[in-house]
């Protein structure tokens, strides 16, 4: 296609969605292009013709309909923290605006639009005495959070978060609005729920909340340098804690610059989160055993409101330019986490932060609604993270790293993890995110309802089985 026709096509599209929606419309050059096309990660942006700021779940259908009508992809974005691959044409739906938020209190129930982020839920609910399964970060957006399946801080209680989605309001790619839910269009829900974006944009969703109203929880901030087998301590102390406790525990080394706590600059350092939905007061026996594994740095285990449960694994949220390889790991055993440590640590010209977290429990357990997270055996997610520097280049020494990190655990990974990968996933590396036969089932779903392939996902289906 010549650069005029492109052009042509591209002007035709705007003027077709400045017709049909309330929100505003961003053509390549406008503010609020960049500011839709840009997430929390800065690599691979997407390039597309149009930006529509949805204010209605109507300008969302509105969207898909244009799409569709001129052969061009549609995706929607919210936070950009899961950013694959960008898009280079099409119609990109910014959902900012659609952050609304309902508690039933009564259900335990929260309803909420497109664009809500976790820590709008949190909010929401806090006051009630409620909570979400809600994960590390608050301010992830909670509609791909739940399509990739979901790690929360409670999930070894009550297991992974798109189990315990009631519907979900869905523009399927033909530009039809609809709901769905285990009675009206089961497979869709099925799929919907730990199996991706690839059947359309979804609106709205319902999902369950939790009487649970404080946990007892934090970081310990260990020094890792006379420590090799810390990460093993940690990992024989969480297989014996109960569900109501999920951990994780990650490894880097922080940068000698100013910003950083002169206690940690420059430090190898194991940082140990955990979060407590049991009894607060039996919080601090649980981690006991955890203060005495190496010298303490920094501790901030204390009781504290959900509303705050962001403090727990305390991640940033700046913009940045990464990648990362995530894999479900089962029983990693004591050789390859110390030889995982010793990997990390070692000094690098560039920032890397690699997290286990303990899964197990209730995530373990089939849901009582068949769902299509994969991967339930696993006992730990691996996450492997490497940061660009200003020039933002993914350099050989960083994919080296990652891929170093995961050959260590080839032997014990049943595949990889969607909510944890991060940047381009090339097909192989989707095919192993399922079972092969929940894959086929995706992916034969995908082709009823998607066959041209117009909506644009991060963690796009293989053509084939």
């Amino acid at each position: 296609m010549s650069e005029n026709t492109k052009v042509m096509r591209a002007k035709d599209v705007t003027g077709a969605l400045r017709a049909r929606t309330v929100g505003p419309v961003h053509t390549p050059g406008d503010e609020g292009h960049e500011r839709g096309r840009t997430g929390i990660q800065l690599m691979d942006r997407h390039e597309p013709d149009a930006v529509v700021e949805a204010a209605t779940a109507e300008d969302v259908r509105a969207a898909v309909t244009v799409a569709a009508a001129h052969g061009v992809p549609v995706a929607a974005q919210r936070t950009g923290h899961g950013h694959g691959v960008g898009m280079d044409e099409g119609i990109l739906v910014d959902t900012r605006r659609l952050s609304g938020v309902r508690i039933d209190p009564e259900r335990r129930t929260a309803r909420v639009e497109a664009g809500a982020t976790w820590r709008d839920v949190i909010e929401a609910a806090s006051p009630h005495g409620l909570a979400p399964l809600s994960g590390s970060s608050p301010d992830v957006g909670v509609v791909s959070y739940l399509l990739g399946g979901g790690l929360s801080l409670l999930g070894r209680r009550h297991g992974y978060a798109a189990d315990h989605v009631r519907s979900l309001d869905l523009v399927t790619p033909d530009g039809k609005h609809t709901r769905v839910d285990e009675r009206t269009g089961p497979e869709t829900f099925w799929a919907l729920r730990g199996g991706g974006s690839s059947f359309g944009l979804v609106t709205g969703v319902e999902f369950d909340l939790f009487p649970v109203a404080r946990l007892y929880g934090g970081g310990l901030y260990l020094d890792a340098t006379d420590t090799p087998d810390i990460l093993d301590l940690w990992r024989r102390w969480a297989d014996d804690t109960p569900e109501e406790m999920t951990s994780g525990v990650s490894a880097l080394r922080y940068p000698d610059m100013e910003g950083v706590p002169d206690h940690l600059r420059g430090r190898p350092i194991v940082q140990i989160s955990a979060a407590w939905s049991g009894p607060p007061e039996r919080g601090p026996a649980l981690l006991a055993p955890l203060r005495s594994a190496a010298p303490v740095l920094m501790d901030t285990l204390r009781e504290l409101p959900y509303a705050d449960s962001g403090a727990v694994f305390d991640d940033h949220d700046d913009r940045a330019g990464f990648r990362g390889e995530g894999l479900m790991v089962r029983d990693p055993g004591p050789e390859a986490l110390t030889a995982l440590l010793r990997t990390v640590l070692a000094d690098r010209p560039f920032m890397s932060v690699v997290w286990l977290r303990h899964l197990g429990g209730a995530m373990a357990r089939p849901p009582r609604t068949p769902s299509a997270v994969g991967h339930r055996g696993a006992s730990h997610a691996l996450s492997a993270l490497t940061f660009t520097g200003p020039d933002g280049v993914d350099t050989a020494g960083m994919a080296d790293l990652r891929s170093e990190v995961a050959g260590l655990f080839a032997d014990r990974a049943l595949g990889t993890s969607s909510n944890l990968s991060f940047g381009p996933v090339e097909a192989e590396r989707v095919r192993s995110m399922y079972e092969p036969a929940t894959l086929r089932r995706l992916v034969e779903l995908r082709d009823r309802m998607d066959p041209h392939r117009r909506i644009h996902t991060n963690r796009p289906l293989p053509p084939t089985v």
